[in-house]
């Protein structure tokens, strides 16, 4: 399945050496959703309400354990068709701001990271 390449600064879409749209390869295409699935507030995604972390029920205004949010963003990354293992790592958290990286080995063993 083909992605579209983000940028990683501002998550937004890349473009080639031509000007075309940007399609990312994989194994990052695989990061890159993992990465975008903890970016999915629970209910968000219209055809699989299921998907997505409950962020206004257990996260947001409640300083949650960073345990908790790496679970959270592990299960997230986990339910991306591929991904056989995932860890995240919270590299800064201030003024409500959370940044991170999210690596997730294929079944073949690849490890590729994205952040988040």
């Amino acid at each position: 399945m083909q992605t579209l390449l983000l940028d990683d600064e501002n998550w937004d879409l890349s473009i080639d050496a031509s000007g075309n749209i940007a399609v990312a390869p994989e194994p990052l295409s695989m990061a890159q959703d993992a990465a975008s699935a903890i970016r999915t507030f629970a209910g968000e995604v219209y055809f699989d309400t299921t998907l997505g972390i409950p962020y206004f029920s257990q996260i947001l205004g409640y300083a949650p354990p960073v345990s908790l949010m790496k679970a959270y963003f592990n299960q997230a990354a986990m339910q991306v068709p591929g991904v056989a293992a995932a860890k995240t790592f919270i590299t800064n958290w201030q003024d409500r701001i959370v940044n991170g990286q999210v690596q997730i080995t294929d079944s073949s063993g690849s490890v590729t990271a994205a952040g988040f």
